[in-house]
């Protein structure tokens, strides 16, 4: 070295951006600011992303063939290493990029150093990361399918059930148990729909546009691009670098999927009570008590209701994160993942349990029918009854709800009351009237599609059958 010139400490030299620093990192800066111990879960993609990447630099002449040759067996060298768990993160390279290219330049020496070529870490991380959630949307995607199929799959071997519907918490109309499992099915449906429309913006590349305004050697970003899947390409270099729209609305569509969970828990844990006793949960997914011998708790259904509230806060979180950040690049993007893992983790816990517990679930059909005239569920179409007898609509609806504050006083049924209570309140009503009476002939009443009528509940249980017997799921 030449007369006054002096090389930095050692431990500075360690950082592969630490050419500039004469001062080694705090180690509680270290500490503070690695995120290997929770984005390590990247590495399949980032051993992807690297390939692909070295693929296209080769292609392009920057590297040799020999060259690419040892980086792409260097690389899957190290991803056999961290599937098999003999790969040791190191805290002080900060992120699962940083220890992977380490050690492929521990490895293989200068030519690992070329890697890098083309790129910045801001795009690697974010292609990373759009690949980690592309793979979660279509794991997500057959959790969903297998929970719309459990539903499904009660229709017929609860048909001709019927169930007290209700509004408000009150029993409101007769329903078919096949309808009330279809209705989830078409809620699971909206899930899917929505992640499947998420993963179109999911998948574009963003490697290649690098730190945030793109680089000068010659790259093929569509050549990369297809190899690791993607559609095409992001179009802006410095929105690229800056965006997280992707996960966000990856975490808004889980949180929907976990508020739809949510709602069935909590339906369910209402069923399984001795006060509906419309259900019994299978055992296996229930707990007892410590002290009280004869519990048997729907714990599965509790936590499922709870978890929803991680998955909505997880949202709110990245939502929060990102209000403030200016273009591009901030180092608080980095608090991204923990939320988008965390939400994806948990939904998938609910939606494996969620299938068999559908599956398994028994319906107290004796208790159901015991109680189902109670409610008067019949109200309703016995008023559209005397809507299609010439009856304004206003008009039946004063004159049924006489009829079932008359039965309410004497505690029987609609059906029950004598043909002298319907003539007081119109004097053109007949024993006829007896014909439209009950929950059975409620049921069979209805008309309008995607009604509650058997036929019409019967032809949607075999389209859904149809339809998800047939089906893929999300590439």
């Amino acid at each position: 070295m030449g007369a006054g010139s002096s090389a930095p400490p050692a431990a500075a030299n360690k950082k592969p951006w630490g050419g500039v620093f004469d001062t080694a990192t705090d180690a509680r800066v270290e500490a503070f600011g690695q995120s290997v111990s929770y984005d390590c879960r990247l590495f399949r993609q980032d051993i992807r992303g690297s390939i692909a990447h070295a693929e296209m630099l080769a292609a392009v002449g920057v590297l040799t063939d020999a060259e690419r040759r040892q980086i792409v067996e260097g690389l899957e060298q190290i991803g056999q290493e961290i599937e098999t768990g003999r790969f040791e993160f190191k805290q002080e390279l900060e992120d699962v990029h940083m220890n992977i290219e380490r050690a492929l330049v521990e490895r293989i020496g200068d030519v690992g150093r070329k890697l890098h070529t083309g790129r910045s870490r801001n795009d690697q991380v974010s292609t990373d990361f759009r690949l980690w959630v592309r793979d979660a949307i279509d794991q997500i995607d057959r959790l969903l399918r297998d929970l719309q199929r459990a539903f499904v799959g009660r229709c017929e071997a609860d048909a001709g059930v019927i169930l007290p519907g209700y509004t408000h918490l009150q029993r409101a109309q007769p329903v078919l148990a096949a309808h009330y499992w279809l209705a989830y099915a078409e809620k699971l449906q909206r899930d899917r729909d929505r992640l499947g429309d998420c993963r179109r913006r999911v998948n574009l590349s963003p490697l290649g546009t690098a730190a945030l305004a793109g680089t000068t050697i010659p790259i093929d970003r569509e050549r990369v691009a297809k190899d690791l899947g993607f559609d095409g390409v992001v179009a802006n270099s410095l929105d690229s670098s800056s965006d997280r729209d992707f996960a966000i609305e990856f975490v808004a569509a889980l949180s929907l999927v976990a508020v739809h969970l949510s709602g069935w828990a909590e339906e369910w844990i209402l069923w399984s009570t001795t006060e509906f006793g419309f259900l019994t949960p299978p055992q296996q997914f229930c707990t007892g008590s410590s002290i009280m011998p004869q519990k048997i708790n729907p714990d599965v259904l509790e936590l499922t209701r709870g978890k929803a509230a991680r998955v909505i806060g997880s949202l709110q979180s990245l939502l929060v994160l990102t209000k403030g950040l200016p273009m591009a690049y901030n180092r608080d993007l980095q608090e991204d993942k923990e939320r988008v893992f965390d939400a994806t983790d948990t939904v998938r816990a609910c939606l494996e349990l969620a299938a068999p517990l559908v599956a398994g679930a028994e319906l107290r059909r004796e208790a159901i029918r015991e109680r189902l005239d109670h409610g008067y569920l019949d109200a309703t179409t016995f008023m559209e009854h005397l809507i299609k007898l010439g009856i304004p609509q206003r008009t039946a609806h004063g004159l049924v709800g006489k009829l079932v504050a008359a039965a309410m006083k004497e505690r029987v049924r609609l059906a029950d009351l004598p043909i002298e209570a319907y003539r007081s309140v119109h004097p053109d009503l007949d024993e006829s009237v007896y014909d439209v009476l009950g929950v059975d002939r409620a049921i069979e009443a209805f008309r309008s599609y995607g009604s509650t009528n058997p036929e019409l509940v019967e032809q949607q249980a075999a389209a859904w059958r149809e339809r998800l017997a047939n089906e893929e799921p999300n590439p």
